[in-house]
């Protein structure tokens, strides 16, 4: 990677608490509709240690977007020069608005004022645990990535759908057979270990199945974005009037899966590791003190869990490695 060029990152935050926020919400709210659970939106109130772990272990980082419906949180130094506040309004069509819907915010991320052309996604809910290098995300000016296939088996309704929006597409501008022939040491590659026992099972089926997703960290180049507009405009305008999930949804793994299927990327391996929030957190507590994974992802999926009690225990161990500020807090 030329160490001249700008990568930058971009951040999805919703304070859930905010009255006003919570107030526009409810003007659209069904209560039949999906993606709307309060732990969509519930804060964990630990983004500080994300920032903490851009400084401490990405210094090199050019600019942080942070994306927000327009709240932010309390204790963020908004003058940080490094740092981009970025609200809905600011870069999503006005036909758009108001959404709720973070499938939404993200595929109209490309047209952001002052994105570099190469920038990685985070979410709220990652966090840097040790070094991390421009060359983890981004190699001779291509996103690092993994091509793993697989069949999913019992999956939900919901990844159905969602699988059918994506392959529909792909399959239509991809062929696989191509694909494979052309990029055939990206499709099997030493760094996927075991997972290509996955990919071989795949081989013989003529259009693409499920692409693994590591839940974690994305890098892309901003031009996907646009040439994916371009292509399927009809089908991405209609998704993005989605003010919750539904179930024409279409998100950002669309423009990985592109980017990817073009041939526009360098296999890496594994740097992180997803947890979801349980009552039990012991082997993600322990991860985090040993810094274990270079990245994680601490996903609020559970609606059945003592959530204060998860909470304490979590931000206990971000505070253990990360306790001093960042220049991003006040």
């Amino acid at each position: 990677m030329n160490n001249n060029e700008k990568i930058d990152i971009v951040i999805l935050w919703v304070n859930g608490n905010d009255p006003k926020w919570l107030e526009e919400k409810n003007k659209y709210l069904n209560a039949t509709m999906t993606g709307a659970t309060v732990n969509r939106f519930r804060d964990c109130d630990n983004m500080q240690y994300l920032f903490r772990g851009i400084e401490r272990f990405a210094p090199w980082v050019n600019k942080i977007f942070f994306i927000t419906w327009g709240h932010l949180p309390s204790w963020l130094n908004a003058n940080n020069p490094k740092l981009e506040i970025v609200k809905h309004e600011e870069f999503i069509p006005k036909e758009y608005l108001p959404t709720f819907n973070s499938n939404v915010i993200e595929m109209n991320l490309h047209r952001i004022r002052n994105l570099s052309s190469k920038f990685i996604l985070f979410n709220d809910d990652l966090f840097i645990l040790k070094d991390i290098k421009p060359q983890d995300f981004l190699e001779n000016n291509l996103p690092k990535d993994m091509y793993i296939e697989y069949k999913k088996e019992n999956c939900s309704r919901r990844h159905l759908i969602l699988r059918k929006n994506y392959y529909e597409i792909i399959n239509k501008y991809f062929s696989k057979k191509e694909f494979i022939k052309n990029n055939f040491n990206k499709v099997f590659n030493f760094k996927y270990g075991i997972h290509n026992l996955k990919t071989l099972k795949c081989i013989k089926d003529a259009n693409f199945n499920d692409i693994y997703s590591q839940h974690l960290t994305q890098p892309f180049i901003k031009e996907t974005f646009n040439e994916v507009w371009e292509k399927e405009y009809e089908k991405l305008n209609t998704a993005c009037y989605n003010k919750f999930r539904a179930d024409t949804d279409i998100g950002y793994a669309l423009c990985r899966y592109w980017q990817m299927l073009s041939g526009r990327f360098v296999p890496c391996k594994i740097i992180g590791k997803y947890f979801i929030m349980k009552n039990n957190n012991d082997e993600l507590i322990s991860a985090i003190k040993n810094k274990k994974y270079k990245i994680i992802c601490i996903n609020d999926a559970d609606v059945s869990i003592d959530f204060e009690k998860a909470k304490k225990e979590i931000n206990s161990a971000l505070n253990e490695i990360l306790k001093t500020k960042s220049s991003f807090e006040k």
